[in-house]
């Protein structure tokens, strides 16, 4: 392989931060190189300094054996360098093809969009990796993987050498995560370079060449993945050994907290029936767009149930609004950080504040000092990396975002908290802290539900397992009767025949 990429002595601050320090990068052409590390250990600002985002207070990059002199947005571009983020940049209500060539449509000598050549481009971008998809189909209709698909086949009409890929199976599901494998060892074999960023790190094993690891803003080492064992690279992630990626506790069940019984929603769950105790872990997990969220939602007042009783500290409830569960004692950690969990142009201390101001209010006025000494204390707690409590939640890694979405809640201090995908987008040092204060809450006594994707993490922190499929719950397992594979086969439907309809 020859050297393609080199990004020689990186240096980048913010005000407060020193996002990174002399980082060296190089990329080898037809790789698939994984970048990895914490939250806030650099990966995001590295990859936005090579596709233009940011300009480095120091360095320089190669490409190709040249230094770019210009390294602004347009210049990466036309370099051939393109990042697919992990929120896509796809507009829902436009076709594949315009979304593939938004603001560079092929025109007729009139001006016109020539449409034929369009979709006809588009169909040979898709055929080169035996995808079937209609060009003319709008993005709304398509699932996540196929969006990402689209974004893939975006960057390569562009003519990309290199593809950046951050988090690409965050929305996805084992059959999705196998096609996306699939596409990256066929982008491999047309001599396209990937820079792989991921947390899960099981996946790299399916996809990487080499791994390089950051760790507060410095590369701590780049070697051949055959060279290094997942512990090995946690170890060098967060600069400790992890003795536990999933802690256990003993934890005492008290009584029913939550019960729903035949709960239906048409079009979006049915007869669907679970309890909660206090103390308690109960896992859902099956494929995206199983309805596991819109379960979530209902119970949460976001949404109006058709019918059925949701009964909570034994009194049956029916909540009109999202505030009504709130007001029960009843925590949404969303899926959708971003769009349902913050408000980004507001700081950490105001996001993190505010489900409880009018708990600390005193005629009217703010008790100010008893709030900031509860949000000091839990971004103490569960260790969000921000330079003040005055920061922009929008400037914050996605992890640390995701973790100020946790503390509003773990300082309400809820009697049963659902968590939606909790650990997405987050680093493994992340992960088990976030893991130990579920715990911790459920040994105070609340009641958990962990809704999650990721198989292992359902089945190593959950006390009970919902498997749902197409809306329904068709199968529930106990801690110590759970097989992967047979979980698995409930969730694909392999197995609904033998759960009464």
């Amino acid at each position: 392989m020859s050297t393609l990429l080199q990004m020689n002595g990186i240096s980048k601050s913010f005000p407060g931060v020193r996002a990174l320090s002399n980082v060296n990068f190089d990329l080898q052409k037809g790789e698939v190189h994984a970048l990895v590390g914490e939250n806030g250990a650099g990966k995001s600002t590295l990859m936005k300094i090579l596709s233009g985002m940011y300009q480095a207070d120091e360095g320089e990059i190669e490409l190709n054996g040249e230094i770019l002199r210009k390294t602004g947005l347009r210049d990466m571009l036309k370099a051939g360098i393109s990042v697919i983020y992990q929120e896509l940049n796809l507009i829902s209500h436009l076709t594949i093809a315009e979304n593939i060539f938004l603001g560079r449509e092929p025109r007729h000598k009139s001006g016109l969009i020539d449409w034929k050549t369009m979709y006809a481009h588009v169909e040979e971008l898709m055929a080169s990796f035996k995808i079937d998809l209609n060009p003319r189909a709008k993005v709304y209709t398509i699932s996540p993987a196929f969006q990402q698909v689209v974004e893939i086949v975006k960057a390569l009409s562009l003519n990309s050498e290199i593809l950046v890929m951050d988090e690409p199976t965050a929305p996805l599901t084992g059959n999705e995560v196998d096609r996306l494998f699939d596409i990256i060892a066929n982008l491999k074999s047309q001599g396209v370079s990937i820079i792989y960023i991921s947390h899960r790190l099981e996946e790299l094993q399916h996809v990487a060449d080499r791994v390089t690891v950051l760790r507060d803003g410095q590369c701590i080492t780049t070697k051949p993945l055959s060279e290094l064992s997942t512990n090995e690279i946690i170890h060098h992630m967060v600069g400790r050994h992890l003795t536990e990626q999933y802690p256990h506790a003993d934890i005492t069940l008290g009584e029913e907290l939550l019960r729903v019984e035949n709960l239906t929603k048409k079009g979006l769950c049915r007869d669907v029936n679970f309890s909660v105790k206090s103390g308690e872990i109960v896992g859902f997990t099956g494929l995206v767009g199983a309805g596991r969220t819109e379960i979530m939602e209902l119970i949460y007042g976001h949404r109006k149930k058709d019918s059925g009783k949701i009964i909570f500290r034994g009194e049956e409830i029916n909540m009109r609004t999202p505030r009504d569960a709130v007001q029960k004692g009843i925590g949404l950690i969303p899926e959708e950080r971003k769009k349902q969990g913050l408000i980004l142009g507001l700081s950490v201390f105001d996001n993190a504040a505010i489900t409880v101001l009018e708990r600390f209010s005193r005629f009217g006025f703010l008790q100010r000092k008893v709030i900031t000494k509860k949000v000091k204390d839990m971004i103490r707690d569960i260790d969000i990396k921000t330079p003040s409590t005055n920061q922009l939640t929008q400037n914050l890694s996605g992890g640390n975002q995701q973790k100020v979405v946790l503390s509003k809640w773990f300082i309400r201090d809820c009697n049963l908290y659902i968590f939606d995908e909790p650990t997405r987008g987050i680093d493994v040092g992340a992960k088990v802290e976030i893991y130990k204060l579920m715990q911790s809450l459920a040994g105070e006594g609340a009641g958990i539900i962990m809704v999650s994707s990721e198989l292992t993490e359902i089945m190593n922190m959950s006390d009970r397992i919902e498997v749902v499929f197409d809306g329904r719950i068709v199968k529930e397992f106990t801690k110590d009767e759970t097989d992967e594979e047979e979980v698995m086969e409930y969730s694909l439907g392999l197995r609904e025949k033998d759960v009464p309809a």
